[in-house]
């Protein structure tokens, strides 16, 4: 079921599918929760609620292309949101910017994640060679308008696939498709680079004692080319959180959900079910 909330002044677009225990799904750039759509049938069937958000400045949702989007707007988005649908804890999966955003949210209110699950996504401060391009290009005219148009947008998709041809043409579309105008394209190179470096070093600081007694799963493709430090941003986490477990897929790129996304589902299924 597609659905809308209005949270401040913004309006704000999700996917539900399944009744339970509920569990946010948030996504990174550019895409929505349009990318889980293969990840939520199995949560579902596994007895919990699967909530897709689509972030401010993505899909469906509101694109003021003026709005700082930094931690405290997602932050209060997400309370927004939540509020909205009368949830009070919640588990917790991230992806690409996604990580970054709902992790900020989750520090400051750990009694409100019941779960974390960490697929492929940024998580502190120190950014790699890659994700320091990104903000470059994003912040540059003429690059920023390159990146942000529809032959930008299926490159970066098509770049973070292990397999190119697994982008479909319906793919494609849902991915394009929402940002139709250059406002809308103002707004997505906005949200791409508007998250503070102080928010990046608070959840570093906080990370590790904040959510020390959360259960936490990552799943995360091994063929990632736009983070390809992955796997040592995980063994961090790792290090931060012993109580994580790690399921890696050889076969996955940085958009996992498209590559794997049943499979996903069902581990993600599984952490719910555990105890």
């Amino acid at each position: 079921m597609v659905g809308f909330v209005d949270a401040g002044d913004l309006r704000l677009a999700y996917r539900e599918l399944g009744d339970g225990p509920p569990l946010l799904l948030l996504h990174g750039w550019p895409t929505s929760s349009y990318l889980w759509r293969d990840v939520m049938p199995p949560i579902a069937a596994a007895g919990c609620r699967a909530i897709a958000l689509d972030l401010p400045g993505y899909g469906a949702s509101s694109k003021p292309p003026d709005a700082p989007y930094g931690f405290a707007m997602y932050d209060a988005a997400l309370d927004g949101f939540l509020d909205r649908l009368g949830i009070e804890t919640t588990a917790l999966a991230v992806h690409d910017v996604g990580g970054p955003i709902g992790l900020h949210w989750a520090v400051g209110r750990p009694e409100r994640v019941t779960r974390l699950a960490l697929l492929n996504t940024l998580v502190y401060p120190e950014f790699d060679a890659m994700a320091v391009k990104f903000v470059e290009t994003l912040s540059t005219p003429g690059p920023r308008e390159q990146l942000t148009s529809p032959a930008g947008l299926e490159f970066s998709m098509k770049f973070g696939l292990a397999d190119e041809s697994n982008l479909t043409p319906e793919t494609l579309a849902a991915v394009v498709e929402p940002f139709g105008t250059d406002a809308d394209r103002a707004a997505l190179a906005a949200a791409g680079i508007g998250l503070e470096p102080q928010g990046f070093e608070r959840i570093a600081r906080l990370l590790p004692t904040a959510l020390a007694g959360t259960p936490v799963r990552i799943v995360y493709g091994e063929q990632d080319r736009i983070l390809p430090t992955v796997a040592d941003t995980m063994a961090r986490v790792k290090r931060d959180l012993p109580q994580a477990e790690i399921t890696t897929l050889p076969g996955a790129g940085h958009f996992l959900q498209e590559e794997a996304g049943a499979e996903v589902g069902e581990l993600l299924a599984d952490f719910l079910r555990a105890t």
